[in-house]
């Protein structure tokens, strides 16, 4: 199963969050919602390495999510982590290439829900 369809699975099973295409331009690029404010927590996206600042032409895929300050600063620049590929603020772009360990992402999802989730009165 690709790092793709494995976290689809876990987002429906996990927050019941079915992914939106939104593009017909870039048909398999996906986002992921907040059903309670509709809010994107993360987004699936294929993109050419170089538009990355890797190296090559090949695609690959990245999953675009929030996360807070300090997690940024500390992730940028660590291995399967660059800043977010097309989003200001604190987001970031995980390489689903088998550098960054599933559970890892997990974890990082969840904050994104988190983030971007209803304020604590």
């Amino acid at each position: 199963m690709s790092y793709r369809e494995n976290i689809l699975q876990y987002v429906k099973r996990k927050y019941k969050t079915r992914p939106e295409y939104l593009w017909a331009r870039y048909p398999t690029d996906a986002v992921l919602r907040r059903m309670d404010n509709r809010k994107w927590y993360a987004i699936l996206m294929s993109v050419p390495r170089n538009r990355l600042g890797l190296d090559g032409n090949d695609v690959v895929d990245v999953l675009n999510i929030k996360t807070d300050a300090g997690l940024y600063d500390f992730l940028c620049g660590e291995p399967g982590f660059l800043r977010g590929y097309h989003m200001g603020g604190k987001w970031i772009s995980v390489l689903l290439d088998g550098t960054v360990a599933t559970d890892q992402i997990f974890a990082l999802l969840y904050n994104s829900y988190k983030l971007v989730g209803p304020r604590s009165k």
